[in-house]
């Protein structure tokens, strides 16, 4: 049979049904009333049930129904499913229109004596009249009726029903006017100006049905000369010829996202992909700037997408493909991703794509397009921590001070070292407090450069230095409050055991800095080779893609466990001298020493740093955060403070050195 009369047959049956009047009964909640009385629902009826539903039906004007939900007993709107477009008498105007060439040329054969379906007889005239001639070729008569309805989100859910009919049954041969007026229809929908109304869709699943329907109707466009261009201000479609010789292809889009401008998005074709192709084909691509806001993201929640949707459509023996995307929200600080959209599943798939690099204006993604699941893609922003001038300025004092702090400290060290250290327990302390200083002071520096590194955008292997050396001396810090811990452990449970000076500077060398630079060397041989091994947006550990992050985090975490439990020994031994002493001032004495020992030793053994947990639960708590960079930016300040100037003997020994100085000070004098 004629390919032309199976597709005049497949039309002629979608006419027909959606000629067939539809009574599917629907069942109304009890609170749902009509006409006059439509304002009872939320106005009258108290809204007492949580997950309780309101359905009432438009106004005359319109058809469908909203519908609310009762939430702290308060009436939200659920779906706004009213609308004033006709989608069955649309959709019949451009496809009966499809069917005038079915019935040329054919000498009398099926397509001649097409009945006319739907409407009244005597109307094929009109829609076959002369006037029908620019719809049969680009569906431009139905345009002015959908630019002139309000996009509210009935209307919208009725375009995308028009734009998926038409993507199935009217998608062949897709000529340049055929893609303009499809691209002005969806345009209508896509305008920032009425992207919230998304929301209150009916079909949750409606961002991702346009975005299907837009890329399965793309697909045919046909090139004129090589190549075409169509572009709207919130939807644009470009193509190429591409051939197995060609030097790597690429699309670039700049278009409007709101009232500060446009932003841009870029697709390369390596040409080392290109020549894969065994006959010549042909590259569509489709840049959406506001679409990704409608896609739903809660898999990732509080995940957003924070650059235009590209959608690549190419032939299968293509395989990647690179994709640039300027930010839209410009945060410094937080992490990027780079995702596939997975149209079976409808979410955003991380799976699809790799960071290729990141500054605070765009991202370089290295997306895969050789399973047939993923043709669109984007990047996903998740701030690590709230915005705020106050967190900042705590941040940037904190450390300033903390640095200062420490470099005092080991000076402090350095001046009383040969008075606080005559006995093997005390230099092993003093020698564990020196190395946790030196250690968190290198960290904070190597932070700071580590920032500069990637605010100057630098080149990738000095991100990559600063980042395993960061890696390297924060873990150090964690291992050197083990060995403290482990020294205060032994000091109290192995009284009788003794071990020598070389036994001890052997141990803690090996789990100070031992340990952190293993795992060091690990992570980034490891993560590396894949371009794995970074973050998106900072000189730190990559979480999303290869989860580098859990080397820092998993040790770092087990320490702390491991320090709470020294404190509550501690707790324990110094509180048990006390136990049957009736004294109530004894019982006074015997907490504040407690008190005392729990304040000297927290900071020290880095659980203030278990604030971080409270972070991770609830990222988006600005106090946390606050209490967590207090803790933390000032950590350096408090191993002067609880380490060193509120040690007796430490305190002793500077008295005595400033006695013999002034002394000597006075002798030379006199």
């Amino acid at each position: 049979m004629d390919v032309r009369v199976i597709h005049c047959l497949l039309l002629w049956a979608a006419h027909f049904f959606l000629a067939v009047p539809h009574t599917t009964p629907r069942v109304l909640s009890n609170e749902s009333k009509t006409g006059d009385e439509q304002d009872t629902c939320i106005n009258l009826i108290p809204c007492l049930d949580n997950g309780a539903i309101c359905i009432q039906p438009c106004s005359p004007s319109f058809h469908g129904e909203t519908s609310y939900v009762c939430e702290d007993r308060k009436w939200h709107m659920l779906s706004d499913a009213c609308a004033s477009l006709d989608v069955q008498s649309l959709f019949q105007r451009i496809s009966r229109s499809e069917l005038l060439p079915c019935s040329v040329g054919h000498g009398g054969g099926a397509g001649e004596h097409l009945p006319f379906v739907g409407g009244k007889p005597g109307d094929g005239a009109k829609h076959f009249g002369a006037g029908n001639q620019s719809c049969q070729a680009d569906f431009s008569c139905i345009i002015p009726d959908i630019l002139s309805s309000p996009a509210i989100p009935g209307n919208i859910a009725d375009v995308v029903e028009l734009l998926k009919k038409i993507s199935v049954l009217l998608s062949a041969n897709v000529t340049r006017g055929k893609m303009q007026s499809y691209s002005r229809i969806a345009n209508h929908i896509l305008n920032s100006s009425i992207i919230s109304n998304w929301a209150f869709v009916k079909d949750r699943n409606a961002g991702s049905i346009l975005l299907d329907s837009v890329n399965s109707f793309a697909g045919n466009l046909l090139l004129r000369n090589g190549s075409e261009s169509i572009q709207e201000p919130f939807i644009a479609t470009k193509g190429y010829s591409i051939h197995r010789n060609a030097s790597g292809k690429s699309f670039d889009f700049s278009m409007e996202f709101n009232s500060t401008g446009n932003i841009t998005g870029h697709v390369m074709i390596p040409k080392e992909e290109l020549l894969r192709l065994p006959r010549a084909s042909k590259a569509i691509s489709v840049a959406f700037p506001t679409l990704g806001a409608v896609l739903e993201t809660n898999q990732l929640d509080p995940a957003f997408v924070n650059g235009m949707v590209l959608s690549v459509l190419l032939p299968e023996e293509l395989q990647n493909i690179l994709l640039t995307f300027e930010k839209l929200n410009k945060l410094e600080q937080a992490g990027a991703q780079c995702v596939g959209w997975h149209s079976a599943e409808r979410r955003w798939d991380p799976g699809a794509c790799q960071v290729r690099a990141h500054n605070v204006t765009a991202v370089v993604c290295a997306c895969a397009h050789r399973r047939r699941s993923y043709r669109s893609f984007s990047i996903l922003m998740a701030p690590a921590a709230p915005r705020s001038s106050v967190l900042d300025y705590i941040t940037r004092v904190g450390l300033g001070l903390s640095i200062l702090s420490l470099v005092l400290c080991l000076v402090v060290e350095a001046v009383v070292w040969h008075h606080v250290t005559k006995t093997e327990i005390t230099y092993m302390r003093h020698f564990c407090l020196v190395n946790i200083a030196a250690s968190l002071l290198v960290a904070d520096v190597l932070f700071i450069l580590a920032a500069i590194v990637h605010n100057a955008a630098l080149n990738y292997q000095l991100c990559v230095a600063a980042t395993f050396f960061l890696h390297f001396f924060y873990l150090a810090l964690f291992f050197w409050m083990f060995t403290l811990g482990l020294l205060i452990l032994y000091g109290l449970l192995f009284i009788f055991y003794k071990i020598t000076r070389t036994v001890f500077l052997a141990a803690a060398f090996s789990i100070g800095y031992g340990c952190p630079l293993v795992i060091s060397i690990l992570t980034v041989a490891i993560t590396e080779p894949k371009n794995g091994y970074l973050r998106s947006g900072a000189c730190w550990l990559n979480w999303y893609e290869t989860k580098a992050l859990l080397a820092f985090v998993v040790p770092a975490l087990s320490i702390i466990v491991m320090n709470v439990i020294v404190v509550l020994v501690v707790v324990v031994k110094t509180g048990r001298s006390s136990v049957g002493e009736g004294c109530k001032s004894q019982d006074l004495s015997s907490m504040i020493r407690v008190s005392k020992n729990v304040a000297l030793l927290t900071p020290l053994l880095g659980l203030t740093w278990g604030f971080g947990l409270a972070t991770i639960i609830d990222s988006r708590s600005l106090a946390f955060h606050i209490v967590f960079a207090l803790l933390n930016a000032f950590q350096g300040f408090f191993i002067l403070l609880f380490g060193t100037l509120l040690d007796r003997k430490t305190r002793e020994a500077l008295r005595m050195n400033c006695f013999s100085s002034r002394r000597k000070w006075g002798l030379e004098k006199s």
